[in-house]
């Protein structure tokens, strides 16, 4: 086959490869680095005007660049009235979303190149404007997953991170609060204020937050360094403050202590409203407002995200369990820590009913998602439930210390960045010293989870207890390493360890006296159904 015909066929099959496996479109060599984000917000209307600098760096030249922005339609969306850079005006072309920039001048690779855009528009959602519980107007934004360009113009794929500043003109009666530091208030003439918040660390685009109210805020101790606050509802202020300071701080220092510093400049926690559960955006966690006015949130999830999924960041959708998945076991995880082991299995066991009642309603989904283009479905029970048991088996498949060791790492080495599934498992076999190609391919990529049946015996003559075991479910066998708890009459049980690799299995184990029970799994270590496994007579 000549050369050139051999080239252009495997630059084809990359870019096959590359396009099946994100369906946003990239553009190379673009990274947008920062963000200033000056809204004008007043109360005769929904309608919102904005203004918008992006610092953008590119690392090969171009012709334009593009930002991620809805359209006008039926009385919705944004209009751009004007794009400049560098002071100077160039066309504007915004259409089916997206706002295509056309660079006027030469930019060469590495260097920075600066676009502000003035639009104005009702949002459709992403940004709502409201009332709340109590009735009085509030503002919030609700990005998830990527509903920024609702309200934002910016590049809104978890795989751009970048800085930036939310300054925020409204009506002086209300308070904001923002990701980041808050760099100035002004009361400015006709009763508007000016609220200035900077982000210095590099986020993702949903992670962006802005909620306009009427707050009561409290400032906690500054723990680890960092300042910690409540932004609640002058009604709820005593459920909100009680709930934020106690079980923020205990996970804010747990999780600071075992997986790696806090990112982030502060820690807020925010009654949020039209909200349900939690968004945990980037030092501005947001917080359903029925939830907190009855004393409940989801805390402890909600800040290991700015650990798992904010700090570090998947780079693509089809990832998202390395955010979701990782924020529900580090809650289990929690759990263990001021609960105690019995807590933590109770939980882990509780998740196996959610996880098959996933399973029964999408029998072919597996955690990491085929190829992902519809965002309504980038959330289930399975990146979620499932993806949490994946990592408390690959605990015990490791080992615990070897586990954190490996947490750790992967932490401090895609902190404030972006990693794939590929990226962790690599930093997993880097600490276990051994390929876990075998264990991700298995859990993450195929649907389904092992069930078990099998039984006991104990033969005297060869003091063994002989074990069988058949995989029963569908498809095809599970690699199943899992321990055998042989209880006494008296005294703790030995526990045996053995891999299940086949559709059946039969061991022998020696034992001097019959047991009084053989176990499966006695530690809860493998997610799986066991149909049957009684003693055979």
């Amino acid at each position: 086959m000549p050369v050139r015909t051999t080239v252009m066929m495997i630059a084809a099959l990359l870019m096959a490869v590359a396009s099946d496996a994100d369906t946003y479109p990239r553009q190379p060599g673009v990274d947008a680095v920062h963000y200033v984000f000056r809204l004008t917000i007043d109360d005769s209307s929904n309608r919102i005007t904005g203004e918008t600098t992006i610092t953008f760096r590119l690392a090969e030249r171009a012709r334009e660049v593009w930002l991620d922005l809805t359209s006008a339609a039926e009385g919705k969306g944004m209009t751009v009235s004007a794009v400049t850079i560098g002071g100077r005006a160039v066309p504007i072309e915004h259409a089916a979303d997206r706002l295509h920039i056309p660079l006027p001048f030469a930019v060469g690779s590495g260097q920075e190149v600066q676009a502000v855009v003035t639009y104005s528009g009702i949002p459709a959602t992403g940004l709502r404007l409201i009332q709340n519980i109590h009735g009085e107007r509030t503002i919030f934004s609700e990005n998830w997953p990527n509903r920024a360009r609702q309200w934002l113009p910016m590049i809104d794929h978890p795989s751009d991170k970048a800085t930036g500043e939310l300054v925020v003109t409204a009506p002086a009666h209300y308070q904001v609060v923002a990701n980041g530091l808050l760099v100035e208030e002004v009361d400015l003439a006709g009763g508007v204020r000016r609220t200035h918040w900077k982000q210095s660390v590099p986020i993702a685009s949903w992670l962006y937050a802005l909620g306009v109210a009427r707050f009561a805020v409290h400032h906690y101790d500054v723990v680890r360094g960092i300042p910690q606050q409540a932004w609640v509802f002058p009604q709820d202020r005593e459920q909100g403050y009680q709930i934020f300071e106690l079980t923020g701080r205990k996970a804010f220092e747990f999780f600071s202590d075992a997986v790696g510093p806090y990112p982030y400049e502060k820690l807020a926690h925010v009654q949020a409203a039209g909200l349900g559960g939690g968004t945990e955006h980037a030092s501005a966690i947001f917080y359903g407002e029925k939830g907190v006015a009855s004393g409940r949130a989801p805390v402890v999830h909600e800040v290991a995200h700015q650990w798992w999924g904010n700090a570090v960041t998947e780079k693509d959708w089809d990832d998202v369990w390395l955010s979701e998945g990782f924020a529900t076991y580090f809650t289990h995880l929690y759990t263990e820590q001021f609960n105690g082991r019995d807590a933590f299995v109770r939980n882990l066991r509780a998740d196996i009913q959610t996880i098959i009642a996933a399973q029964n309603a999408a029998p072919d989904q597996p955690i990491i998602h085929r190829n992902l283009s519809d965002m309504t479905q980038v959330l289930n029970r399975l990146v979620y439930q499932k993806a949490g048991w994946v990592l408390h088996m690959l605990r015990g498949t490791i080992g615990t210390e070897t586990f954190w060791t490996g947490i750790r790492d992967y932490y401090r080495r895609y902190r404030n960045q972006n990693a794939s599934t590929d990226d962790f498992r690599q930093v997993m076999e880097r600490a276990a010293g051994t390929s876990l190609s075998w264990f991700f391919d298995q859990w993450l990529t195929r649907p389904g989870m092992p069930s078990l049946k099998g039984g006991w015996r104990y033969d005297a003559v060869a003091k063994q207890v002989q074990i069988e075991i058949a995989q029963v479910q569908a498809g095809p066998s599970f690699r199943i390493p899992i321990e055998i708890a042989i209880a006494g009459t008296t005294g703790q049980p030995r526990i045996e360890r053995l891999e299940l690799s086949e559709g059946t299995g039969r061991f022998a184990l020696a034992a001097d006296t019959e047991p009084a029970s053989v176990t499966l799994d006695p530690n809860s270590w493998v997610l799986m159904q066991v149909v049957e496994f009684v003693r055979i007579p």
